[in-house]
């Protein structure tokens, strides 16, 4: 911890705040830690337990995704807290889990929006890796009828599942396309020179695009 608090950054603290993230630690200076670490699951735990954000990054690096229970993982994403840290649980831990599926199902439809987007999450990776088990097209109702309304993160998470359908899979590329010039959503999110923009249609154009050449 007090290697943690020698690393932190008042001008990257400022940076991520404005993003909800509250740590000042630059992210490559946190994954040398974790490289001279390596994988210790306990101390993983430990960190987690503290409850601070660069203490929990890290202890998502150096962790052991599949030792994880289910009821485990299911009270952290419950209690990640910021963006970051509950962005690298699904994708660096959960994803990786026996218990990803179990978990995304029971996450999908959560009251807790924050959790929801985890379900969502874990789903956008399905409709690009394993869409047999899922109903395209009843996800893209459920896009149609609520995302627009929905809270910021769980927007957020509905909106890459739509164009994660529209880029993987032709036969509904038109309607994910229809949808994401109805609703809106994301349209005016400012993007950087360079990178491609979150809006639905303009990020399915691009990326089927580039499948092509």
């Amino acid at each position: 911890m007090a290697e943690l608090a020698a690393l932190e950054d008042p001008k990257i603290r400022e940076v991520n705040e404005r993003h909800g993230d509250d740590h000042g630690v630059n992210l490559t200076k946190l994954r040398a830690v974790a490289k001279r670490l390596k994988t210790q699951q306990e101390l993983a735990r430990e960190l987690w337990k503290t409850g601070d954000t660069a203490a929990r990054l890290l202890a998502l690096l150096i962790c052991r995704p599949k030792a994880f229970e289910r009821d485990e993982l299911d009270a952290m994403i419950r209690d990640a807290g910021t963006p970051k840290v509950h962005d690298w649980l699904v994708n660096y831990v959960v994803k990786k889990n026996p218990h990803a599926e179990e978990l995304r199902v029971a996450w999908f439809a959560d009251p807790d929006p924050v959790v929801a987007s985890a379900g969502w999450a874990l789903t956008s990776e399905r409709v690009a890796k394993q869409p047999g088990v899922l109903d395209l097209a009843g996800l893209l109702d459920v896009i149609e009828a609520e995302m627009k309304g929905a809270p910021d993160r769980l927007q957020w998470a509905m909106n890459h599942c739509l164009a994660q359908i529209g880029i993987e899979h032709a036969e509904h590329r038109a309607r994910a396309v229809g949808i994401g010039e109805r609703l809106e959503v994301l349209k005016d999110y400012p993007t950087s020179p360079g990178c491609t923009s979150p809006f639905a249609p303009v990020w399915i154009a691009e990326m089927v695009s580039r499948q092509h050449a």
